[in-house]
């Protein structure tokens, strides 16, 4: 049975935990029975809060829910407009694994700190291992934006929000902030240019 949205078309969405409560940062249980309706009562209800924030993926401590769970994916996301389509996951007790050293610095906001973003390293490839909701096998090796969105969710399971991870917080920071200073520093390019040309 696949999943769907809640009975009705009513979305059942749950309360996004924000940085700086304490549930935020431990460490989730695996999940030890697959298929169960407490199981896809969760997985439905991530579906239609993900889907509410435009979200580009949701783990499980983010609603409150201790569990080794984490969703994601999608055709197209006003959040992250110039980001590659990502195929829709349920991944239940995943397992990551870099493949090489290779790693890439860009932008990540996260539904629990809403209203910012930051330069954020991650592998640019890796494998990633775990189930579906009935505990089937799922085995893929994935780079660029895919993997991003993977190891961003799955630092959740482990307390880990990507402010974390950030090394230079000057790039750090509230979006209006930033988009106003990325603004300003467009223009003095546009302006030394103009001088060059005058030159």
């Amino acid at each position: 049975m696949a999943l769907s949205q809640s009975e009705g078309n009513a979305m059942a969405t749950r309360p996004v935990l924000r940085m700086g409560d304490p549930r935020l940062l431990e460490i989730s249980k695996p999940v030890e029975k697959f298929d169960t309706p407490e199981l896809r009562r969760l997985l439905t209800d991530m579906m239609d809060t993900m889907k509410a924030l435009n979200g580009a993926g949701l783990a499980a401590p983010q609603v409150g829910v201790l569990w080794r769970v984490v969703i994601f994916g999608f055709e197209e996301n006003p959040r992250y407009p110039d980001a590659e389509a990502v195929p829709f996951t349920v991944l239940v007790n995943p397992k990551l694994t870099p493949i090489g050293d290779d790693m890439d610095e860009d932008w990540e906001g996260c539904l629990s700190v809403p209203g910012m973003r930051g330069l954020v390293p991650r592998y640019t490839h890796l494998r990633y291992q775990g189930y579906d909701v009935s505990g089937k096998l799922i085995d893929r090796t994935v780079e660029g934006f895919h993997a991003r969105v993977v190891q961003h969710e799955v630092d959740h399971l482990d307390g880990i929000l990507y402010p974390q991870r950030i090394k230079d917080m000057r790039q750090f920071g509230f979006n209006e902030e930033l988009d106003a200073a990325f603004e300003d520093e467009d223009d003095e390019s546009e302006r030394g240019e103009e001088l060059d040309v005058d030159e």
